[in-house]
């Protein structure tokens, strides 16, 4: 590692450095240049660091930078694959070439991106001609098969992310055949991760990371003694990411795939040796019977299990299902391993069964010290053991293991320089300055953490209006309330409206209750309500809306919408947040968490839901001003903020916008975007 690492991106960062002569909107930025310091001191010397970099910083450069220029093998791992693909296909491509780094990067996904030759065989021996619609579906995925080399659907622009023909053609760790595998060669996963293991820079994604990290199945873990260098992009996602892999999960729908898989590779390879269809309907017959007694779950989605059984369960009932399901799935299990040998869809099918038995006698058993167990009741049952967070994970399986050194063919070795490099970055990662709702869960309490304000001119670019007389969020006007707010500022800025809710309930009811007013004053405003088209569906009609003078639209949504949402410009002026993101109710990881810092003296609702809700709340926030010359208004239309004594905590940790003191100053901060539209400027004085 050169030590003057430091020295030389500051230079690439300068006024008259590679960045500004080569890219003509490239504006030197302080905070950027900070940033982009403290992640090459680190890479230089090793250690951890965590920056919280706020809305246009530049992080993706800050890091980028000294990681093409630090000369090491470098890990990046973000939390969507959206900015995966980003990296991958435009960040860094062109940075290497400004920089004139010869850099080899590879883009390694989990199982359900990819292709696999083999189930694309399957579907297109089990879809009848009936089904016309998957059918086409299909004949799409098998043309672009025969010209793809990578193998990722994301390349299929057209195919939607929720198609119902991508749980045909990809594979899952339960299906997969590995090495059996008739069309093992050709295997788009295998070729992904030898790719990355041969790579310079490799971008993966937090889930795949953890993925790995428990069961070591897609090369990551084989991967990360050989890096030196690891950055974790909006780690902010870090936490629910990994505990959602490093616990345990068992489902009905798993149960019902194996029954359904065996009747079909029991049928194709070993007809007549073993009563397939009647095994396969006891299993089926045993989960319909488990997963119909949670059809009217007392807790709702989520029921509590902090006893021998769920709560509101019966508790003579409850061995008697899981036994039920134990003894047929150990039926099918042994029929499927006595012909194991005729195919590699049996054997493989016989270890399935095998993993699911050991998965249920764990759900049997009681839960491990310091791990949280629930059971979601939707439209299929899905038990669930978690850990509280992954501050152990991190500290013993991931920063302390990965501190060793390893020779070239993997072998531990005595240290010869600095330690690992591990940066953690996002616009949002805690409430206070030592960033504690971030490094605390994440095992990373003795980081060096730094803060990067944002560059806008918050003050200047946007407003914020709490409405002081407004319907309680519990209230069933609330609502309504929302819905009346929204139909007035839409029609003045002619839609570029984003409507963030903290419920689907509350989706629903404010996206219908818009539309109805709308078409009573007979406007031509269009309301796109999440779930009524994909993710990127409905973001392109929105931005296409706002560039656009004969309509507009209004767009309604939730959870993933309020980050990961990203239109500049004028599209989008005003964002409606329709109550405080509270953590819902009778969570029981929330729970657990809050129950363990009662015991140790602390209080719950200040360091866990008031935190929960102040990193949600800036991330929605954030999705009004993504540029230097943006202007809009943030609606807060929760009085909480402004009436509870929690409230002055939430408004220091938004953006510093101009507070907008009731409805007058509302509205002539409405009509002053509605004037910059009519315009075309940028005037920084407005209102």
């Amino acid at each position: 590692m050169n030590d003057s690492l430091e020295a030389v991106v500051e230079s690439i960062f300068a006024e008259e450095g590679v960045l500004a002569r080569s890219e003509p909107a490239y504006q030197p930025r302080l905070g950027q240049m900070r940033m982009a310091a403290a992640v090459a001191r680190t890479m230089a010397r090793g250690g951890e660091l965590v920056v919280e970099a706020g809305t246009g910083v530049g992080k993706t450069y800050a890091y980028l930078v000294p990681a093409l220029l630090c000369g090491e093998r470098v890990l990046l791992s973000t939390a969507t694959k959206a900015l995966q693909d980003q990296l991958f296909a435009r960040d860094i491509p062109k940075l290497a070439a400004l920089l004139q780094v010869p850099v080899k990067a590879a883009l390694l996904k989990g199982r359900s991106s990819y292709l696999c030759m083999h189930r694309l065989s399957l579907a297109r021996q089990g879809i009848g001609a009936e089904d016309r619609r998957l059918a086409r579906l299909l004949a799409k995925v098998e043309e672009w098969s025969h010209s793809t080399v990578a193998g990722d659907l994301a390349e299929l622009a057209t195919l939607d992310e929720q198609s119902p023909v991508i749980p045909l053609v990809t594979s899952t760790r339960d299906n997969c055949l590995g090495s059996q595998c008739p069309l093992f060669k050709d295997c788009h996963v295998n070729q992904a991760r030898r790719k990355a293991l041969a790579s310079d820079v490799v971008v993966v994604n937090h889930h795949l990371f953890f993925a790995d990290i428990a069961v070591r199945e897609s090369g990551v873990a084989e991967l990360l003694p050989t890096v030196r260098v690891v950055v974790f992009d909006e780690a902010h996602q870090l936490n629910d990411a990994g505990v959602q892999f490093l616990g345990a999960q068992l489902t009905s729908g798993q149960f019902t795939d194996f029954a359904q898989d065996a009747l079909t590779a029991g049928l194709s390879h070993a007809r007549g040796f073993a009563d397939w269809p009647g095994l396969s309907s006891a299993l089926q017959l045993a989960v319909r019977q488990w997963r119909d007694q949670f059809a009217q779950a007392p807790g709702g989605p989520k029921v509590a299990w902090t006893q021998e059984v769920p709560e509101g369960t019966d508790p003579s009932w409850w061995p008697l299902a899981l036994g039920r399901l134990e003894q047929c799935c150990a039926d099918l299990t042994r029929a499927l391993d006595a012909f194991a040998q005729v195919s590699p869809d049996l054997s493989r099918l016989a270890e399935r069964g095998a993993e699911l038995l050991l998965r249920l006698s764990r759900f049997q058993a009681p839960a491990q010290d310091g791990s949280v167990r629930w059971l979601d009741a939707g439209s299929t049952v899905r038990l669930v053991e978690s850990p509280l967070d992954i501050a152990d994970t991190m500290q013993s399986k991931v920063l302390q293991t990965a501190r060793e050194q390893v020779d070239e063919d993997g072998w531990p070795v005595a240290s010869q320089g600095p330690g690992r490099s591990w940066i953690f970055t996002s616009a949002t990662l805690g409430h206070d300055e030592a960033l504690t709702w971030f490094t605390r869960r994440c095992g990373l309490q003795g980081a060096e953490v730094i803060r990067v304000d944002s560059p806008f001119r918050y003050e200047d670019q946007a407003g914020l209006y709490v409405p002081e007389e407004f319907p309680a969020p519990a209230d069933p006007a609330h609502g309504p309330a929302v819905a009346a707010l929204v139909t007035e500022a839409a029609e003045l800025l002619g839609g570029r409206t984003l409507v963030l809710t903290t419920t689907l309930k509350a989706l629903s009811a404010i996206g219908q209750a818009l539309r109805e007013a709308l078409t009573r004053r007979g406007s031509s405003l269009e309301v796109l309500v999440q779930g009524e088209g994909g993710k990127r569906q409905l973001m392109e009609r929105f931005r296409a809306a706002g560039q656009s003078s004969a309509s507009g639209c209004v767009l309604v949504a939730s959870a993933s919408f309020w980050e990961g949402f990203d239109v500049p410009g004028q599209a989008l002026q005003l964002v409606v947040i329709d109550k405080l993101p509270f953590p819902p109710p009778g969570d029981p990881l929330l729970d657990a968490r809050s129950a363990k810092v009662q015991a140790s003296g602390g209080k719950p609702f200040m360091e866990c839901a008031l935190p929960e809700a102040a990193v949600a709340l800036k991330q929605g926030a954030g999705r009004l001003i993504r540029h230097e010359s943006d202007r809009g208004v943030l609606v807060i239309a929760d009085t909480r903020l402004i009436r509870m004594g929690y409230g002055k905590r939430l408004l220091t940790t938004l953006p510093p916008m101009k507070r907008l003191e009731g409805k007058e100053a509302f509205h002539s901060a409405l009509n002053a975007l509605a004037l910059l539209t009519r315009t075309s400027t940028t005037d920084p004085t407005w209102p």
